[in-house]
C-alpha cells in the first residue's frame, strides 16, 4: 500500500508541476518572441510557442524526487545528469538550431553517463539468433545504439498534437505497470512520474487555446532518453525467468512497445535512400503527415496512431511464445504493410501536390521535383563528359 502511495504521489506532483509550468513557459516565450514559425514541413500554421520540454522535465524530476524519498535508486542522479545534458541540447536546438552531428555527439555523451556511471546496458539477448549472455564491449555498443536511435525516434514523432506525449504516456504506463507488479517499484515512480508529467503537458499541447504549447526538441529528445532507460531496464529486469511475471522475447515485446517510433523512423530512412537522399532529410513522408494529408484532423490521427500502436502491443504479448526473432519479424512485416495503406489512398486520390518537392511517396518512388532535379544532374554530367570528349 505503501508504494502505491509513492507511485500515486509521483504522478499528482509531476502532473501539477506540468499544468503550473506550462502557462508560466508561454507567457515568458511569447515575451522573448520565441515562437515556432510555421514552415514547408510544418503541420500548424499559426506560431505556437514552444519549449514546452521545459514543463515536462520538471514535472519529471519534482514527482520522481518525491515519489522515490525513502526509495534505493543510486543510478538516478546519473539518470538526471544525462536528461539534463540532452535537456540543454534540446534548449539550444530549439533557440539557435544545432547541427545534426553536433546533436549525435550530444547524444552519445548522455548515452555514455547512462552506460558507465548509471551502470544500466544490455547484458543479455534473451535468445535472438541464439544469444543469451553477451560481453561488456557488445553490450556497450548495443546500448550506445539503443540510445541514440530511441531519441532521434521520438523527436521525429513530435510532428504533430500530443502524437510524441501520447505515445510516450502509453509506453511509460505500460513499462510502469509491469515493474510495479514485478517488485521494481522504483522505476515504476520514474514511469508514473514521466506519464504525470506527459499528461499535465498533453492537455495544453492537445486542448489549449490561450496556452497552446509545442514540446520542441527540449522535450522529444529528453523523452527518448527516458524511455530507453527505462526499455533497457524492462529487458534486463526479464533476464531471470523464474522470477514472478517475467516476460518470454522480451526484446520483441519492447520493440512492440514502440512500434510506431521505431517502425516509421526505419521506413522513412530506407525510403530517403532508396531515393539517393539522406537518411537524415527533412520531407513529409512519416505516417502522420500522410494521414493529415488525407483529411485527418492532427486529434484523430494521434488517436489512430496510438491506438494502431496499442494493437500492436496487445499482439505482442499474446503472440510472445513465438520467440524473439519471428516476433520481430511479424512486427516488421505487417507494420509495413499496414504504414502503407495510406499510400494507397494518397495515390488513388491523386493527393500529392507536384510543387512540392518535400511531400514525398511513402511507396519509394520520386516526386516530379525530384525526377526533374534527377534528370538536370544527369543532362549536366552528359554535357560535361561530352566537352572533355571534345
Amino acid at each position: 500500500m505503501q508504494i502505491l502511495v509513492h507511485i500515486f504521489l509521483s504522478f499528482i506532483v509531476a502532473v501539477s508541476i506540468a499544468l503550473f509550468a506550462v502557462p508560466v513557459i508561454v507567457r515568458i516565450v511569447r515575451k522573448l518572441k520565441l515562437l515556432d514559425q510555421p514552415n514547408i514541413r510544418s503541420s500548424s500554421m499559426t506560431p505556437i510557442p514552444t519549449l514546452g520540454g521545459i514543463a515536462i522535465f520538471f514535472g519529471f524530476m519534482f514527482g520522481s524526487v518525491f515519489g522515490l524519498f525513502g526509495q534505493e535508486l543510486p543510478e538516478f542522479i546519473y539518470i538526471l545528469t544525462a536528461s539534463i545534458l540532452i535537456l540543454f541540447i534540446g534548449l539550444k536546438d530549439d533557440l539557435v538550431t544545432l547541427s545534426p552531428v553536433k546533436k549525435i555527439i550530444g547524444q552519445f555523451i548522455a548515452a555514455g553517463i547512462i552506460i558507465f556511471m548509471a551502470d544500466i546496458r544490455f547484458t543479455n539477448l534473451h535468445g535472438f539468433l541464439g544469444i543469451y549472455e553477451i560481453g561488456i564491449g557488445a553490450g556497450v555498443v548495443l546500448t550506445g545504439f539503443t540510445v541514440v536511435v530511441l531519441i532521434n525516434a521520438l523527436n521525429l514523432t513530435d510532428g504533430i498534437d500530443g502524437l510524441a506525449s501520447g505515445i510516450s504516456m502509453m509506453a511509460t504506463v505500460i513499462f510502469g505497470g509491469w515493474f510495479y507488479i514485478s517488485g521494481h517499484t522504483s522505476y515504476a515512480i520514474l514511469c508514473f512520474s514521466l506519464a504525470g508529467s506527459l499528461a499535465g503537458f498533453f492537455y495544453y499541447n492537445v486542448y489549449g487555446k490561450q496556452n497552446k504549447i509545442f514540446m520542441g526538441d527540449t522535450g522529444s529528445l529528453f523523452l527518448g532518453t527516458i524511455i530507453s532507460v527505462l526499455l533497457i531496464q524492462f529487458n534486463e529486469f526479464n533476464i531471470d525467468q523464474t522470477q514472478p511475471y517475467s516476460i518470454q522475447s522480451v526484446p520483441a515485446i519492447s520493440f512492440g512497445i514502440l512500434a510506431y517510433p521505431l517502425i516509421d523512423i526505419l521506413r522513412v530512412m530506407v525510403i530517403r535512400i532508396m531515393q539517393h537522399r539522406s537518411p537524415f532529410h527533412a520531407d513529409k513522408n512519416h505516417l502522420h503527415h500522410r494521414l493529415l494529408l488525407l483529411g485527418f484532423t492532427h486529434l484523430k490521427a494521434t488517436y489512430t496512431i496510438i491506438g494502431l500502436n496499442i494493437l500492436f502491443i496487445i499482439a505482442v504479448f499474446a503472440l510472445h511464445h513465438l520467440g524473439v526473432l519471428r516476433l520481430i519479424i511479424y512486427i516488421f512485416v505487417s507494420g509495413g504493410l499496414l504504414f502503407m495503406i495510406p499510400a494507397y489512398f494518397i495515390r488513388s486520390r491523386k493527393l500529392i501536390r507536384k510543387n512540392d518537392p518535400v511531400q514525398q511517396l511513402l511507396i519509394p518512388g520520386s516526386s516530379e521535383e525530384l525526377l526533374k532535379n534527377r534528370r538536370s544532374k544527369n543532362l549536366r554530367i552528359r554535357k560535361t563528359i561530352q566537352g572533355e570528349s571534345n
